[in-house]
């Protein structure tokens, strides 16, 4: 009789640990969402009536009325074009060589070590690497190049965890299977590890790419000018960003100025959205095709 007294209080205090448990995880992602949408809320109030096709056309002006964010617009679509660039082959590649080539020696272990630190450093930090190593060391100045190269090391280590994972998630028969019918590790890799793999590579690559469009802290360190009054054409020019811009007029006394930032941090909430967007997308067609 005690015995089953004993379950019964058990299960009983099981279930309101469970039940304490879920309301607090519950009211935890409450919060949170409430304090997102307030914070969109004031942004979406204070930027809405700036927010026009002109205010994308102009360029950056000392005249509230008159200032624009093609430069930063223009800046920022450079910077994730060679990021990508840059960071995609080296960041897939690196994890194709760690997953399907290199053995589990310790070396693989220091590595995989070290690019998971490397993922938690503060982006501040690759931002004085880039100062000393591509706009002094290399002499790239303070151009657009140098400010892609430093952003591409901020999210490499990123694109290199996120592909292992991809990659780690294709079945080991499936790499068995093609092996049974004669076809080489290239073979395997190339026709059916990669392309099984693809959907989680590519919404690593693009959630990276959109932390990238994100930061400021970097471009501010390797000298990403707060006021350009042209369009980079070249990579040696100098440049600006989305960040770097809505920093500069929320940091401005005038109170128009501070509408201006919020107009910006749509435009670049408009942006991130779409490309976690494109990520679901992504991800949600190409997984569909996977069947194992």
């Amino acid at each position: 009789m005690s015995t089953k007294l004993d379950i019964y209080t058990t299960k009983r205090r099981g279930r309101i640990v469970n039940f304490l448990f879920t309301s607090i995880c519950f009211l935890a992602t409450i919060t949170c969402v409430l304090m997102l949408l307030v914070l969109i809320w004031n942004i979406i109030i204070q930027g809405k009536g700036w927010l026009s096709w002109d205010f994308i056309e102009r360029l950056p002006s000392r005249f509230p009325q008159k200032a624009g964010i093609k430069t930063a617009l223009y800046g920022s679509i450079w910077l994730i074009s060679l990021i990508a660039l840059f960071s995609v082959p080296l960041g897939v590649g690196a994890a194709v060589y760690l997953e399907e080539y290199a053995s589990k020696s310790r070396w693989r272990k220091l590595i995989q070590l070290n690019i998971s630190n490397l993922a938690g450093v503060p982006s501040i930090v690759y931002g004085i690497l880039g100062l000393g190593l591509f706009v002094r060391a290399l002499a790239f100045e303070r151009s657009i190049l140098s400010g892609a190269l430093t952003l591409t090391l901020v999210v490499l280590p990123i694109i290199i965890m996120a592909s292992q994972e991809a990659l780690r998630a294709v079945p080991d028969s499936i790499r068995r299977s093609a092996y049974a019918l004669g076809a080489t590790r290239w073979q395997t890799v190339w026709y059916q590890v990669l392309p099984a793999s693809l959907p989680g590579i590519m919404t690593g690559v693009i959630l990276s790419l959109s932390r990238a469009l994100g930061e400021a802290a970097p471009l501010l360190i390797v000298g990403a000018a707060a006021y350009v009054p042209f369009v980079p054409e070249k990579l040696s020019d100098e440049f600006t960003a989305l960040p770097i811009q809505i920093f500069n007029w929320s940091a401005r006394p005038q109170e128009d100025f501070h509408h201006l930032a919020a107009a910006g941090i749509l435009v670049l909430l408009i942006v991130l959205v779409s490309m976690n967007a494109v990520a679901i997308f992504v991800r949600h067609k190409y997984g569909k095709k996977i069947r194992w």
